[in-house]
């Protein structure tokens, strides 16, 4: 299950041993492709890895915060510190193994 991020609120994310978090928005075709890809990994890497979603639009703090300046973008923390940071869309194997790297 990817988790949406609300009010800017990344304290789940910065909580989990490993998160990755896609910035992205409704009006973005290739955000939107990735979206059911992410909800695929989110099930099977199950007690591997946390997925979170943020809302661009919404969530313009975090935008600035992580300097997000095109989507998707997606990031990964460790124990809430960001280690890796990708923008684009990924086929589902390059995706995992990418999260798998940066464990």
């Amino acid at each position: 299950m990817v988790n949406k991020i609300v009010n800017n609120d990344f304290q789940a994310v910065k909580a989990s041993k490993l998160a990755v978090v896609d910035f992205s928005a409704v009006w973005c075709g290739p955000c939107q492709m990735l979206a059911p890809v992410l909800e695929e990994l989110s099930d099977e890497m199950a007690g591997e890895a946390d997925f979170f979603n943020a809302d661009s639009d919404a969530n313009m703090e975090l935008v600035r915060e992580y300097r997000v300046t095109n989507i998707p973008a997606l990031f990964i923390f460790k124990n809430g510190e960001k280690v890796a940071q990708q923008v684009g869309f990924l086929p589902k194997e390059n995706l995992k193994k990418w999260i798998e790297e940066n464990k």
